[in-house]
């Protein structure tokens, strides 16, 4: 459950926050499985150190806010698809948003987090990983 290391570059013009998430669509439950969400992280942030996602670690930018994962918890879950399951893909996205902050309640799921990157969104760079068991 350490978050790994993240860095990008080349955000779009009048990029002002970015949002990171981490997704597993290959989860059994119907609708995938999301690991990460991250918002409001300020548009000057251009990485993230591993272990970020520990919510007690303080190591995310001011501002930046940690949402629900499908555990109903903030951080970062690591990945852990079932024993003898094919490799599960982890995708990691990087979003650059036209707004400073997403006005969503503390602790916001990633459903509602995704609706607001989505109205806001003017860029996203993805990375995909898989891991099996």
């Amino acid at each position: 459950n350490v978050s790994p290391a993240l860095k990008w570059s080349g955000a779009p013009a009048g990029t002002k926050s970015f949002v990171v998430t981490t997704y597993d669509p290959d989860a059994p439950t119907g609708s995938g499985f999301w690991h990460w969400v991250v918002y409001n992280i300020p548009a000057s942030t251009t990485s993230l150190p591993a272990g970020a996602g520990d919510p007690k670690s303080g190591a995310l930018p001011a501002g930046a806010t940690q949402g629900n994962t499908d555990l109903a918890q903030p951080g970062y879950l690591g990945p852990c698809p079932p024993a003898g399951d094919k490799p599960h893909r982890y995708i990691f996205t990087v979003y650059a948003l036209k707004t400073a902050k997403l006005e969503v309640p503390a602790n916001a799921t990633a459903a509602m987090v995704g609706f607001n990157v989505h109205a806001n969104q003017l860029g996203k760079a993805t990375l995909t990983a898989k891991y099996g068991r």
